[in-house]
């Protein structure tokens, strides 16, 4: 029975863990719990992907509230008065209070934890601050460090011997003391202090029996010899184990290849700019892929990976560059061609899909992943331009004749619509938008609001508000996007933008 349904009680809260990695690896009790609960919680690092919430997908349902806990900072640095112990302080208590929120209407919160919820958790911040005030039960799960040695196949220890975790975050000489007084160990979190605990083992003595397991238990895991790791390489979910003298060498098998079926091209949306508004169903996409094909710039966007071969291209080889990765994909492997904004507005997803409609890529498997695209992004920044109808046009003729930019154009402005201009001014073209202005001005008071977006959601954003008549098409180049409004595109007393979602008679 689900919170709501409980007559004027509290909710439940419960911490529930979700096992190392592998989906197979959720407990019974933890599935059960998330498709039951009323509102699911997860953390999230400024990206907005959580490793939690792809976990628990499967078993989520529709009508569940889900409340994305995003911190403030993580490695990085804060401008907040009291640091960074402050600005995470200050989150999870206001995180608690949202949580809070919902346990007192009467509703259960499951809060999600990779691994267990009480071993290196996030959800222990909450249960402090929660638990003696709401019932609370905590499901255990599958620990990274039991989840390594199973993948490693190495016992971590036997009969009276002694097993210390440890946090890599402990300075070096320190994690040395450690190492060198224990029978086995595991060493967690890792990522930007692999080099500090790499030293620690090494000044420890015991660097050539330790071992590196990343990812354990997902199809992404990678194992090797610790000594042998490069330091670049190194996300937070990796851990460094040294296990027992007691339990020999590693067993050794000779390698697989990995087949995983046949292979796929996979169309990604990045968003128009920060990674935090790449989607995490895309970010998953990227990580999968065995192979990454786009436009140079796009690609340098994806962190990288040295599993994976990368196959920069030119901006104007789009049908070339679908081909590419069609092929790759008929040969078994899984491939991600790379987008800016959404991929299927004046982007990749149409030009692979026409190339995959020839007969020799037939069977080739296609999917297209939808990102934030520019048009969205410029309007947010200023309010809500497109809280009516509007139209999408790019003012490029390479592919199409510019009589009919402008035939489109003058239908568009003659229904009154918002327009989003796409590919604005290049410098092959640098007329027409001042061309596209006269035309628009036919039709179009010279009052109408106009928006001009540049590299929103990158390091050198602006945007500009100004009018149609005092529109300036030099202004504009190939970061750009303009939204030229309605007649009932209004700019409040505060600067904010809106179009009326009424429209008069």
């Amino acid at each position: 029975m689900t919170g709501q349904n409980r007559d004027n009680g509290p909710g439940r809260l419960y911490g529930v863990g979700l096992g190392p990695g592998d989906p197979e690896l959720v407990t019974v009790k933890a599935a059960r719990l998330i498709g039951a609960a009323d509102v699911v919680a997860f953390h999230a690092a400024q990206h907005g992907r959580s490793v939690a919430r792809a976990l628990a997908a499967p078993y989520l349902r529709a009508g569940q509230v889900e409340e994305l806990l995003v911190y403030p900072v993580t490695t990085g640095t804060t401008d907040h008065p009291g640091g960074y112990q402050g600005a995470i302080d200050e989150f999870y208590e206001a995180a608690a209070a949202r949580l809070a929120a919902h346990l007192d209407a009467g509703r259960d919160v499951v809060v999600l934890a990779e691994g267990d919820p009480f071993f290196y958790g996030s959800y222990m911040h909450m249960h402090k601050r929660l638990a003696h005030r709401y019932p609370t039960e905590v499901v255990p799960g599958v620990t990274s460090v039991s989840g390594a040695a199973a993948v490693l196949g190495r016992p971590l220890v036997e009969r009276d011997e002694v097993l210390t975790v440890l946090p890599g975050t402990l300075g070096s000489d320190e994690l040395a003391e450690w190492l060198a007084t224990t029978d086995s160990a595991a060493v967690l979190k890792l990522g930007r202090t692999f080099p500090q605990v790499r030293d620690a083992f090494d000044a420890a003595g015991v660097l050539d029996r330790a071992v590196y397991v990343e990812r354990a238990t997902t199809a992404q895991q990678r194992t090797m010899p610790l000594a042998e790791v490069d330091p670049d390489t190194v996300p937070y979910f990796s851990l460094a184990l040294l296990p027992s003298q007691l339990t020999g060498a590693a067993p050794q098998h000779a390698e697989e290849p990995d087949v995983t079926g046949r292979g796929e091209v996979v169309v990604v949306g990045l968003g128009p700019g920060r990674r935090s508004w790449t989607t995490p169903e895309a970010a998953e996409a990227l990580a999968r892929a065995d192979d990454l094909v786009g436009y140079g710039p796009y690609l340098d966007r994806v962190p990288a990976n040295p599993r994976q071969t990368r196959y920069p291209s030119d901006n104007r080889v789009e049908a070339e560059r679908a081909a590419a990765a069609l092929r790759l994909a008929r040969s078994g492997r899984r491939v991600a061609v790379v987008s800016s904004g959404d991929p299927g507005v004046f982007a990749m997803a149409a030009a692979v899909l026409e190339v995959a409609a020839q007969p020799e890529f037939a069977g080739v498997d296609v999917r297209v992943l939808p990102g934030l695209t520019a048009a969205q992004a410029v309007a947010s920044r200023v309010g809500a331009p497109l809280g009516h109808d509007f139209a999408v046009l790019s003012l490029s003729d390479v592919l199409k004749p510019w009589d009919v930019v402008v035939d489109r154009l003058r239908h568009a402005a003659a229904a009154d619509l918002v327009i989003a201009l796409y590919n604005p001014r290049s410098k092959a073209r640098p007329h027409q938008l001042a061309e596209a202005r006269d035309v628009l001005l036919e039709l179009k008071k010279a009052d109408t609001v106009v928006v001009v977006g540049r590299d929103v959601g990158g390091p050198a954003e602006s945007v500009t508000v100004t009018t149609l008549g005092e529109f300036d098409p030099a202004s504009v180049d190939m970061r750009c996007l303009v939204l030229i409004g309605s007649s009932q595109t209004q700019v409040t007393p505060s600067g904010q933008v809106f179009t009326s979602r009424r429209y008069p008679g």
